[in-house]
């Protein structure tokens, strides 16, 4: 069996720094908004290179907490993709906004910048691009747009972590940058867990008093807040994981090189890489007309493949009431074709080369 991510060996290659980490964090019983935590948020500030990182509950809450911090709410438009998890809209919905969907670019995936200056109108407020799949978003145009248009640019980089644009870690060309620590991501966490950066002094306080609660000072509440706190194992088990994050990504790289150069000369499509930035390959996810075919041949082989995401989400029940006449041609395409193979930094060359044998043979 190939899973889609072992986590498993990745444990116990750090699994003498992880059990410390979680011994000390028992030993010494403080397990809310502890040294772990405040040590974390020091320590990934320094790796991303931003001013503010403060830790929330998910990936999910990040992007709530960003939006309502920017005082986003009722009636506003925030511009994004359907073709992402169901979090980057839900976020939006939460605070009382309307997601905007549009077209995605066919190559990256990513949210096509010039649909998203067509979709500007005088209610929009936000624009939240998605690094889909550790593929950074055109972040130079995007800045430029909500510059000439006095809009707030919020990064989902759930899948993105470590990945850079122009030297810059994603994440930190926006006034929010929205990390998930889910545990399959390239730098994950054992449960839920998210991260919120901004540059900005007054929204990391914002950030830090909507976290807790609306409380500033213990048993004090200037404003109705969250229970959105990261706790102190999971804390523990990203410091560790942290330190060997760029390796991870370099392995992630590799496999997915690895993969372009075995499946060259297939019909497959393979991922793009537009070069503007550094992929991190959280999925990788290639295109083929014959999807079932090749899920059927991984599957009976035991090797597990995946669809992200198969119901763009201008086609969810959830938006069906404002999305009903909304067409994306491109996305549509994309998610009747889109498939995700095996990748994380464990990957076994021997591994490659039997996944991509046997999608040879489906497609033959």
């Amino acid at each position: 069996m190939i899973p889609m991510v072992d986590l498993k060996t990745q444990y116990h290659q750090l699994k003498d720094e992880i059990d410390a980490g979680i011994a000390q964090v028992l030993e010494n019983t403080q397990f809310i908004l502890g040294p772990n935590v405040q040590s974390l948020e020091q320590e990934l500030a320094d790796y991303l290179g931003t001013p503010h990182a403060i830790t929330c509950a998910s990936g999910t809450d990040a992007l709530h907490l960003a939006l309502a911090a920017a005082g986003i709410g009722e009636g506003d438009e925030v511009i994004t993709t359907a073709f992402t998890f169901i979090a980057t809209a839900e976020a939006i919905r939460y605070v009382g906004a309307v997601p905007v969907f549009v077209d995605i670019d066919p190559r990256t995936f990513n949210i096509d910048v010039a649909q998203v200056e067509a979709a500007i109108t005088e209610r929009t407020r936000a624009i939240m691009p998605v690094h889909l799949f550790g593929q950074p978003a055109d972040l130079p145009r995007l800045q430029a747009l909500c510059k000439d248009h006095d809009l707030i640019l919020v990064e989902d980089c759930a899948q993105s972590f470590g990945a850079t644009v122009n030297g810059a870690q994603t994440g930190t060309t926006g006034a929010f940058g929205c990390f998930s620590f889910f545990p399959s991501k390239n730098l994950g966490c054992y449960g839920d867990g998210g991260l919120i950066t901004t540059g900005s002094d007054a929204h990391a306080d914002q950030l830090r008093t909507l976290r807790n609660h609306g409380s500033r000072v213990r048993y004090h509440h200037d404003i109705i807040g969250y229970n959105s706190r990261l706790d102190e194992i999971q804390a523990a088990i990203l410091r560790v994981k942290l330190k060997h994050i760029d390796r991870f990504n370099q392995e992630r790289r590799r496999a997915a090189h690895r993969y372009n150069a075995l499946l060259a000369d297939t019909p497959v499509t393979t991922p793009f890489e537009d070069g503007l930035g550094v992929h991190v390959f959280h999925q990788y996810t290639l295109l083929t007309d014959r999807r079932d075919a090749v899920m059927q041949a991984l599957q009976q082989a035991g090797i597990a493949c995946a669809v992200y995401y198969p119901i763009p989400l201008h086609r969810q029940k959830a938006f069906g009431d404002s999305c009903a006449q909304i067409h994306l041609p491109v996305t549509e395409s994309v998610t009747e074709r889109c498939l995700s193979l095996p990748i994380y930094p464990e990957i076994r060359d021997e591994d490659l080369v039997r996944i991509t044998d046997i999608i040879r043979g489906a497609l033959d």
